[in-house]
């Protein structure tokens, strides 16, 4: 497992790895990304396994639950929180593969992509 920045509130149920966190902080410079929105972490229904996760910058909605996790605004939807606890995102950027990928504790099973799970 990689090396992880945790959350400021302990209670953040995701955490970043270190090469996350800082394409993430890549992303938001080079996209400007807009003051008040920040990275959703999320899953929602399908994929090949039943779920599969979100990820991308939005607006605080009222059913998040805000976290600073490097600096980086993390909002997540409080009823995601149980499919999330634990989660690690990591992102890879090789030959073999390019990309965020999620490592969740909680997923009984995933498929090859390793964009969908289920829990």
């Amino acid at each position: 497992m990689s090396e992880t920045i945790q959350s400021v509130q302990s209670s953040a149920p995701v955490s970043l790895s270190i090469r996350a966190s800082e394409e993430i902080k890549k992303i938001m410079e080079s996209k400007d990304i807009p003051e008040g929105f920040g990275l959703r972490v999320g899953v929602r229904g399908g994929g090949c396994s039943g779920m599969s996760y979100i990820l991308g910058f939005d607006k605080m909605r009222e059913q998040d639950v805000d976290f600073d996790v490097d600096g980086i605004p993390l909002y997540i939807d409080k009823r995601h929180g149980l499919y999330l606890y634990g989660t690690q995102i990591d992102y890879h950027d090789g030959l073999n593969a390019r990309g965020f990928t999620f490592e969740n504790p909680n997923a009984v099973s995933t498929c090859g992509c390793g964009s969908s799970f289920a829990a």
